[in-house]
């Protein structure tokens, strides 16, 4: 089974150091899409692992987050994609919970529920925290240089040995080439 998840501020949309707040708020990175796509057409489940504190911030309500998702989705049926679930941890980070970033909570509950090991599972992020979650999962994370990738590479902090693409077109075209031609 080919498996991929995907961070969603930053790696499938424009991130806002103001949140995300609204639907029109929602601006795809562009090749994003299409890269969703792409990993559809190659038999690849994608989901969807994100940290939204702008609902535990009170900055949107939980119907807000459903309309963003509801536009992206609809946006990435348009060019083919599908993505099979949302994961969201809605906490702010003083609330302390397992389920965020850089916590592997969100990544446990993903292979709970889908019934998979998340060993070496590809997960395309923009920042530390979804490195660290992502290897505290088993996972394997890729950087891109959309979101916060840049300044996370610059930073430098927990990334030895993560792939760097420039952006999720890149990272899945590598793995359709690599990891999923096999």
């Amino acid at each position: 089974m080919k498996l991929l998840i995907l961070d969603r501020d930053g790696v499938i949309n424009e991130d806002s150091d103001e949140f995300i707040k609204s639907p029109a708020e929602w601006r795809p990175i562009p090749g994003s899409l299409e890269a969703i796509a792409r990993a559809s057409r190659a038999g690849c489940r994608v989901i969807v692992a994100s940290n939204q504190s702008g609902l535990g911030r009170g900055l949107l309500h939980i119907e807000d987050l459903n309309q963003i998702h509801r536009r992206m989705l609809a946006e990435l049926a348009a060019v083919g994609g599908a993505i099979e679930a949302i994961f969201f941890c809605p906490h702010r980070p003083e609330d302390d919970c397992d389920c965020r970033k850089p916590r592997a909570g969100m990544f446990e509950d993903i292979a709970r529920r889908l019934r998979v090991s998340l060993t070496d599972v590809p997960v395309v992020v923009d920042r530390e925290s979804d490195i660290l979650a992502a290897r505290r999962a088993g996972a394997r994370p890729y950087l891109v240089m959309t979101g916060k990738g840049r300044k996370t590479l610059q930073e430098g902090r927990g990334i030895s040995g993560v792939p760097v693409h420039d952006d999720l077109a890149a990272v899945v075209d590598t793995l359709i080439a690599t990891l999923w031609s096999a």
